[in-house]
């Protein structure tokens, strides 16, 4: 059993042992081992220690070290000791579920606080008894199946050794396939670091229904193509590789008037594309900070949090979009001229895309689109692009601290290095 919750020093990690915590998660506290600083205005992209931003100048502050946080951790593990040598005992484990050693305190003054803990503290069946407190063993309850990334990471490793070897692969993929391509990013980083492979390196053709996470933290030079559908967390942390989904060949319903991927698509991707022909869920590339994604319409709170990167949705999106963008930029399709009750202006703005490279970074996305996934959508924008264009809306955020000019530029920025990431991709053969 793996807790966490405001852990800060060695007296809860023993207080949650003895609840029958097994792994302990920290993490506010581990930041401020960093360096950081609870400034109350991480969502606004001016972190004044440079965590939480995607501004050079303000992550050129960062002085955090590796160092500092394993410092912290080993005084909290020092103080986990100090407390079981207190209570007569050598090892974390032998106190996992000992609710027993736990009492409720009264607090009289208070007569709300009387709130009965006595089920929470009752004792769990322990040694001898039929089930133990703690984790015993492994709790595979498919051991003799292999996954299928299992057989996708067998069938990639020489080529990932040797990425001189490019590879072409064809699956069929089920709903009860989960964070299919995982393993193999982790294996292509193992190698290869960041650097990941060449582009095109791996390709991966996908017939069916994906389970969740597929594609997450897809590596440089790794292609998915996925005939079919998928759930949630399509491209989660995505890390540089390309994802293309679309519906099956002998759908009969208009792709674009159909939810095809799931809710919270692309959280936290850091580079890469995805291209989905159809419609995604809730929470379009919530904490994305790099990742460049083309879908054909959206439900609620799409980029929420968003700090990088670039999105174009051709078609309608849902309320809220944009609650808590502090960068990159996007483009919302609004034929029904809906979307200006529908962003968020506390903030982000709307604004027409005008000449220049907005409107060729969102052409070029646009065409990328049609070229991956065939959509008749991207082509009738194409076909009469003067007015599609006039119904775009190019939607970015707008601190409060930063200058018309400092945001042009900023934009400008942002808009330049996406456009040469989509030149460098390739397109599909």
């Amino acid at each position: 059993m793996r807790v966490d919750g405001g852990f800060k020093t060695g007296r809860d990690v023993v207080i949650a042992a003895l609840l029958g915590g097994e792994e302990f998660g920290f993490g506010t506290a581990a930041m401020v081992a960093a360096t950081w600083v609870m400034a109350r205005q991480c969502h606004m992209n001016n972190c004044p220690v440079g965590v939480a931003t995607q501004d050079p100048k303000l992550r050129a502050r960062f002085k955090g070290t590796p160092e500092q946080v394993i410092s912290f951790m080993l005084h909290v593990a020092e103080e986990v000791r100090r407390f079981l040598a207190e209570m007569g005992f050598r090892r974390l484990e032998e106190i996992i579920g000992r609710s027993d050693l736990l009492r409720q305190r009264q607090v009289s003054e208070w007569p709300k606080a009387a709130v009965d803990l006595s089920p929470l503290l009752a004792l769990a069946p322990g040694p001898g008894d039929e089930r133990p407190r703690r984790s015993s063993g492994a709790h595979n309850c498919r051991p003799e199946e292999e996954t299928l990334d299992d057989r996708l990471m067998r069938a990639c490793e020489p080529t990932v050794q040797d990425p001189s070897r490019p590879l072409s692969l064809e699956f069929e993929i089920h709903n009860t396939d989960r964070t299919v391509g995982a393993r193999l990013s982790g294996e292509i980083a193992r190698h290869h670091r960041d650097q990941g492979l060449p582009n095109g390196t791996i390709e991966v053709r996908f017939h069916g229904a994906a389970g969740q996470s597929f594609g997450a933290f897809l590596n440089h030079g790794v292609r998915f193509f996925l005939e079919g559908e998928a759930q949630d967390y399509v491209g989660k942390g995505l890390g540089g590789g390309l994802i293309v989904i679309v519906p099956p060949r002998e759908s009969r319903f208009e792709p674009s008037e159909q939810v095809i991927i799931g809710n919270t698509v692309m959280y936290g991707a850091t580079s890469g594309s995805l291209y989905a022909r159809g419609r995604a869920g809730e929470r379009l590339c919530v904490r994305n900070s790099g990742g460049l994604c083309v879908v054909e319409g959206t439900g609620d709170h799409g980029c929420e949090y968003m700090t990088n990167g670039a999105v174009a949705i051709l078609g309608e999106a849902g309320r809220n979009f944009g609650a808590g963008m502090s960068g990159g930029v996007a483009y919302v399709l609004d034929e029904a001229e809906l979307f200006a009750d529908r962003y968020n202006p506390q903030m982000v703005g709307i604004a027409r895309v005008p000449p220049g490279i907005e409107e060729q970074l969102l052409r070029t996305m646009v065409e990328h689109h049609a070229a991956h996934t065939g959509s008749d959508v991207a082509k009738r924008l194409l076909d009469d692009w003067e007015t599609a264009l006039s119904k775009f809306w190019l939607v970015h955020p707008h601190p409060a601290t930063e200058d018309a000019t400092a945001k042009e530029q900023r934009l400008s920025e942002v808009v330049n290095g996406i456009l040469q990431r989509l030149t460098a991709e390739a397109a599909l053969s």
